[in-house]
């Protein structure tokens, strides 16, 4: 089995949420992270 980003996309919103959930200080580093490998997925530079 393969996995690729389609898949991984719903555990990582997931954890993000109940980290957020437990520790809402860390909404800021979460979004953060997650706009940043967005950009550079989206950008081709990880393949």
């Amino acid at each position: 089995m393969t996995m690729s980003i389609a898949h991984l996309q719903p555990v990582v919103a997931l954890a993000a949420g109940i980290l957020i959930l437990v520790m809402p200080r860390l909404l800021n580093y979460i979004v953060a992270l997650y706009l940043i490998l967005v950009g550079i997925l989206g950008l081709g530079l990880i393949k």
